[in-house]
């Protein structure tokens, strides 16, 4: 007989506030907002066998590992480092990011700023680049697949499944 385990993880502390504007198309794009975003994620194959003590990988370094990636994110603005209309420019004295979208412009301190290799800050895309993040720190651990799911507001959410 066959047995999966399937872990799964949803803390309140699993969470990070940021700013972000999605760009719908070459004429429309949101007003610059934020979320209170929150993450949940899933662990499908994990390629260990249970320890003595009867748990495939310690939730402790899990909890840990999904944590730090909300702490990188939180309290920023998020902004596409991959769109062709944003344009970015360090300013004069060196500590912000001068930035031209189109016909708005923006000036952030480079330390509040995260820019992100997508094309827009979509709840998609940051599911995926999560999950490609976590995925990346947990293959050591014998993780092959897993889903992250993030949620900008209660009932708008996206999900993105990776594996090896």
């Amino acid at each position: 007989m066959e047995t999966v385990t399937h872990l799964h993880l949803s803390k309140q502390n699993f969470k990070f506030s940021s700013g972000h504007f999605l760009i719908f198309d070459e004429n429309r794009a949101e007003m610059l907002h934020g979320h209170n975003y929150q993450v949940k994620v899933d662990l499908f194959e994990v390629e260990a066998s249970a320890s003595q003590q009867g748990y495939l990988i310690d939730f402790y370094d899990l909890k840990k590992i999904i944590k730090d990636l909300c702490d990188h994110w939180d309290e920023h603005v998020l902004l596409p480092a991959n769109h062709p209309d944003m344009n970015r420019k360090t300013s004069a004295d060196g500590k912000n990011d001068d930035i031209k979208f189109r016909d708005r412009f923006y000036s952030f301190p480079k330390n509040e700023v995260i820019w992100l290799a997508v094309e827009n800050t979509s709840v998609e895309s940051l599911s995926k680049l999560f999950a490609q993040n976590l995925l990346k720190q947990l293959q050591p651990m014998g993780v092959r697949k897993l889903k992250v799911s993030i949620e900008e507001t209660r009932g708008q959410s996206a999900s993105t499944t990776i594996k090896v």
